[in-house]
């Protein structure tokens, strides 16, 4: 996909990087190319790597535009849906995020025109990743309601991609089911979850927890990035129709999390039973520790 997508240079200058420490690519028009590579980021040139911008890819407006063409297909109404949440699913996981010129009509973004600047994800399969807090997590086959936390890129949906194929592969009496709003956790269903595990793809978390409930009797259902303000209820719901919710959320550490709006009901309802801490200091996904829902430590 990113020799499709990429130009030229930039792709013969990320040819040069081990794919599977490479984050993300960073296009701003006519600013050097910034690659994150193992949670750091680099300047890019025709060789890899760089410290120097002096000898970094330059971005040029019109690679902006072409990448945009074509994972459109030419079409921008296309995606018109995903541009106005900020983003551009690609392909096995690929998302790109964009900015440019937000147009609203009545209060309603209509879409984002003038687009200048390109952040292209790269997804990971780490195996094995999340294996070592298994049995934090997963007791006496009954998975515990869990929240993992971290800052932007430091492995979220990573973690989250391993233990769902670790409960598939360890406990395949549990149905497990995946809300993919964007196409990140299932590589847009390209990558195999396992045996028992179902995936509403571009769905609303509202739509796909009220009707799978329904129709799909799953043990736990799987989503990413989730907002205390618009999903407690969609989640309050499920728990108390005795499924179990294993989700994401941007937080740096528990500090951070209890400044949320909504912390304290989460907390004083019981709602999650494990929150895991994660940071990149050894790479994406490093597990920086485990609490209970009391928020008291059981690993670090």
């Amino acid at each position: 996909m990113l020799k499709y997508i990429l130009p030229e240079k930039i792709f013969f200058g990320i040819n040069e990087i081990e794919p599977n420490i490479l984050n993300e690519i960073r296009l701003r028009k006519n600013k050097p190319v910034i690659v994150n590579v193992s949670g750091k980021n680099f300047y890019l040139n025709e060789n890899g790597l760089s410290t120097n911008a002096t000898d970094a890819l330059m971005c040029d407006g019109a690679y902006i535009t072409d990448i945009i063409k074509k994972v459109s297909n030419n079409s921008l109404y296309s995606i018109n849906d995903q541009l106005i949440n900020g983003f551009i699913n690609c392909g096995g996981g690929i998302r790109i995020g964009v900015a440019g010129e937000i147009v609203s009509e009545n209060n309603h973004i209509k879409t984002i025109k003038n687009i200048n600047s390109l952040n292209i994800r790269i997804p990971h399969i780490v195996k094995n990743c999340s294996l070592n807090y298994y049995s934090y997590l997963v007791k006496n086959s009954q998975v515990c309601s869990t929240l993992i936390l971290s800052a932007p890129g430091a492995g979220k949906t990573t973690f989250l991609r391993d233990l769902i194929m670790q409960i598939s592969k360890r406990n395949p009496s549990l149905n497990s089911l995946v809300v993919d709003e964007r196409g990140e956790i299932s590589g847009g269903n390209n990558i195999n979850l396992g045996d028992n595990v179902d995936v509403y793809l571009n769905s609303t978390k509202q739509y796909a927890f009220e009707n799978g409930i329904r129709s799909l009797k799953p043990d736990v259902i799987f989503t990413d990035e989730i907002n205390f303000n618009n999903d407690l209820s969609i989640i309050e719901n499920a728990l108390t129709c005795g499924v179990k919710v294993v989700a994401t959320i941007h937080a740096k550490d528990i500090n951070d999390l209890k400044l949320k709006k909504n912390f304290n009901y989460i907390l004083n309802n019981f709602l999650f039973e494990r929150f895991i801490v994660l940071n990149n200091s050894c790479g994406p996904g490093t597990v920086e520790g485990i609490y209970n829902q009391n928020l008291n430590c059981i690993f670090c």
